[in-house]
């Protein structure tokens, strides 16, 4: 998804409207300390690991890093071996010199699995991660236990690459914090929105994030997601597969998703009501439930005690 980083931020929202809760997160570090770059696939991948059980993949979408799973990784490290990690051209892992193609990006998540020794894994992929992950599926569908697609899209047309060509001008031509504004206002709610102190505290983290996107990497990821199109190709897919999407969705609205369910045979569809492109950060606690839920009723083996 096109949303800036939150370190260190935990969002809490009741039924009655948004309100709040802000803690601090905890670093997550590789396992058995090893240092957390994998070099894979001519790239310097920045990955993280946490937790033990069966196997869990998650890919971040456009010009965000794996701290952007900061709300996901207490649940999913309970039930799972967890790896996040920064995609070519974001957070710490390495920018690249030349375009490349939505595919380059799904052979970075097989090669970092390789490096890690993961042979099958559960698969999740928000935004243009859920892209990425969709090329994943296609190519090593052996080694897929679970595929979850979250607010992401089947195949761009003319119109998304149209959007692409202005969002990366808007990256060039805007200041960072304009830009940061820009991502904060299409990835939250508007309830959100009326909690001012909210807004400031991830707006400045977003700020504060060390690591941030040149311009030039957001285009290349950008580019590299308008090319993306597996329609007509996901109907040989037979993993357990689950589309999560926002209701109110303004990034890639719902019926992007319902688009998306119909082209995968037996493919599961939930729509979290009301909830925006970054569900997975204001609607922490029933996207977690969605993608776990899932996950559990195609898991091989009881959650770690």
């Amino acid at each position: 998804m096109p949303f800036a980083d939150v370190n260190a931020v935990r969002l809490y929202y009741e039924d009655q409207g948004v309100g709040e809760r802000l803690q601090s997160a905890h670093p997550i570090r590789a396992r058995g300390g090893r240092v957390p770059f994998a070099d894979v696939n001519a790239v310097r991948l920045y990955y993280e690991e946490q937790g033990v059980g069966e196997p869990l993949i998650c890919v971040m979408g456009l010009a965000t890093s794996s701290s952007a799973w900061v709300l996901q990784l207490p649940a999913f490290a309970a039930r799972h071996r967890t790896v996040t990690f920064d995609n070519r051209d974001v957070g710490q892992s390495s920018r690249m010199g030349a375009a490349y193609a939505i595919t380059d990006m799904a052979d970075d998540v097989l090669a970092l699995a390789d490096h890690l020794e993961i042979g099958d894994f559960h698969l999740l992929g928000v935004s243009m991660g859920g892209a990425i992950a969709q090329h994943v599926a296609v190519r090593a569908p052996e080694r897929m236990r679970t595929l979850t697609l979250a607010v992401t899209w089947a195949g761009t047309g003319a119109y998304g690459v149209e959007k692409t060509r202005l969002w990366a001008l808007e990256a060039e031509r805007f200041t960072r914090e304009e830009f940061i504004d820009s991502l904060l206002l299409i990835n939250f709610s508007e309830a959100f929105y009326e909690n001012a102190e909210g807004v400031a505290f991830v707006r400045q983290m977003m700020l504060d994030y060390p690591h941030h996107q040149e311009p030039a990497a957001f285009r290349r990821q950008a580019e590299a997601s308008a090319g993306h199109d597996l329609r007509g190709r996901l109907d040989a897919l037979t993993m357990p597969v689950h589309v999560i999407a926002g209701e109110h969705d303004i990034v890639l609205p719902h019926w992007k998703s319902e688009e998306l369910a119909a082209q995968i045979p037996g493919a599961r569809l939930t729509v979290v009501p009301r909830a925006p492109h970054g569900l997975n950060i204001e609607r922490a606690e029933e996207f977690n439930d969605a993608v776990l839920g899932f996950i559990a009723e195609h898991s091989q083996a009881p959650a770690p005690v």
